[in-house]
């Protein structure tokens, strides 16, 4: 069984919506493959990473257990994105859903489809903030403390939403 984190990003067709059905449908992948619970983060509204303008994101991050490897994880994520419309046109530009495996136990996974811990978390608010909501004693596979990386400036970054 390993402990998961996964990164929930959306800023098309009502992003809280959005969420809110990815969550579900992480809850019942959860449950099926390993009777798991989910804890989930607090919803942030945060600004879009590059140039291509879009609206404001909205993000959060799950964490669960899971008896699912970490390919047949990412295709059952991938398929959760899929199911609600996600279409992939640009790095970096407005989407439905995106579900990132940010953490898969102490895992470390380069591969050509999958890399884990998920590149750049550690300069993401919109992931360390959420993270550290779940997860506040957690320690990455490199060593750092979650809450060595939250300062005042990253959790100005973003605005949590009241739901």
């Amino acid at each position: 069984m390993a402990l998961v984190f996964v990164a929930l990003g959306a800023n098309l067709t009502d992003p809280v919506t959005q969420l809110d059905n990815a969550c579900k449908a992480i809850i019942e992948l959860a449950i099926r493959s390993s009777h798991s619970t989910l804890e989930i983060s607090p919803y942030y509204r945060s600004a879009p990473m590059g140039d291509v303008v879009q609206p404001d994101y909205v993000n959060a991050v799950v964490g669960f257990s899971t008896t699912l490897e970490p390919i047949e994880l990412l295709d059952a994520l991938q398929k959760i994105e899929n199911e609600q419309g996600r279409v992939r046109l640009e790095r970096w530009g407005p989407r439905t859903l995106d579900l990132d495996i940010l953490l898969y136990d102490n895992q470390t996974i380069d591969s050509s489809r999958l890399t884990i811990p998920h590149y750049g978390m550690k300069q993401r608010s919109f992931v360390l903030v959420p993270l550290a909501d779940i997860a506040p004693q957690l320690l990455l596979p490199c060593g750092t403390k979650l809450k060595q990386l939250i300062n005042a400036e990253l959790t100005a970054e973003l605005e949590q939403i009241v739901r």
